[in-house]
């Protein structure tokens, strides 16, 4: 579906992406992560042609982004940031207006309107100004236009950025059901987010490829990830010179124990290993009650701050390090 080959963008002395290469295949719900500055939002607008690369390749569906611009363009529906929403229009004439520039044709136009705003869930407020609409809403809108002309990639940049716990959700919800019919790509800051909803994880960090992986695999390229939390009855000495003796066990954590009388121990293992019944037989053998045994494994939010944490220690920062994509955007506004 998509193929980004050795892309380099500059602005200046700056390299925002630096030999990016990924694929992401058709059907896929990508996860596109990175630090703020990393070069997501720069690469997403250069796969869309918003802006052009400095040197490398894109291709969707097997033409070049920069070749054939117009063609690619209908096959991608996209989502930035800040929805492009015009504010004085209705949420009906707006969907016209997007309909009309992406050339739906007019016998099909009125019913795909109709469809489109069904399954964003906006039908019901179709003659508002899209001015009045709550955040939640405007969301769905731009939505609606991304997905306007049914195209076959759909990029969302920060869908859900400021919009509260239930409309986070809904917004959610709505991707799972646009996933079943189109390939999307999703930048996000919110691990759990990208947990929910995406079946592959990219990470990249400067600009450079750092990782892809599908979620239950990402914890595998660490050492010592998996492991138990552990609440029992006893005395805390005992407690951990007993599972001391476990050779499973890497390594032995205590946290603040809630309630007198118990310890709270995080037990770190191997991924791949299961030390609970070793943990049980264990307690059992010094008439210790467990309370609580709780399997552990490395967060997608852990996974993230590290794979970055340790790329930032072996990389040289870059002499213009605080500039955002966004203003890498309008530094580029002469590549339109």
């Amino acid at each position: 579906m998509i193929e980004v080959k050795n892309l380099v963008k500059r602005f200046g002395n700056h390299t925002a992406v630096d030999n990016l290469s990924f694929i992401v295949n058709k059907g896929q719900v990508l996860g596109f992560l990175g630090p703020n500055g990393a070069g997501k939002s720069t690469t997403m607008n250069i796969i869309t042609g918003y802006i052009s690369a400095t040197e490398g390749t894109v291709t969707v569906n097997g033409l070049d982004v920069f070749e054939e611009p117009e063609e690619v363009k209908r096959m991608i529906g996209y989502l930035p940031e800040f929805p492009p929403l015009y504010p004085d229009l209705t949420v009906l004439e707006y969907l016209n207006f997007v309909a009309d520039i992406k050339k739906v044709k007019r016998s099909e136009r009125k019913q795909m309107v109709e469809d489109i705003m069904q399954t964003t869930k906006i039908s019901d407020v179709k003659g508002r100004l899209i001015r009045h609409l709550s955040k939640g809403y405007k969301q769905r809108v731009g939505l609606a236009q991304a997905i306007m002309g049914y195209p076959e990639l759909i990029i969302l940049d920060e869908p859900t950025v400021g919009l509260d716990p239930k409309q986070i959700i809904e917004i959610r919800e709505l991707i799972r059901e646009l996933s079943v019919n189109h390939t999307v790509i999703l930048s996000s800051h919110i691990m759990q987010e990208v947990n929910a909803v995406c079946d592959t994880i990219l990470i990249i960090d400067k600009g450079k490829f750092i990782l892809q992986d599908k979620p239950d695999n990402l914890s595998m390229h660490f050492g010592s990830t998996g492991g138990l939390k552990l609440v029992v009855k006893g005395d805390k000495d005992t407690v951990i010179k007993e599972l001391g003796k476990i050779d499973k066990i890497n390594n032995i954590q205590e946290t603040e124990a809630l309630e007198e009388g118990t310890v709270n121990l995080t037990l770190s293992c191997d991924e791949d290993v299961d030390i609970r019944e070793d943990v049980f037989f264990s307690m059992s053998s010094i008439r210790t009650p467990i309370l609580e045994m709780q399997s552990t494994r490395m967060s997608l939010e852990d996974i993230f701050i590290k794979v970055t944490e340790d790329y930032d220690t072996v990389s040289e920062p870059s002499e213009d390090s605080e500039s955002t994509d966004e203003e890498e955007v309008k530094a580029d506004a002469g590549d339109l």
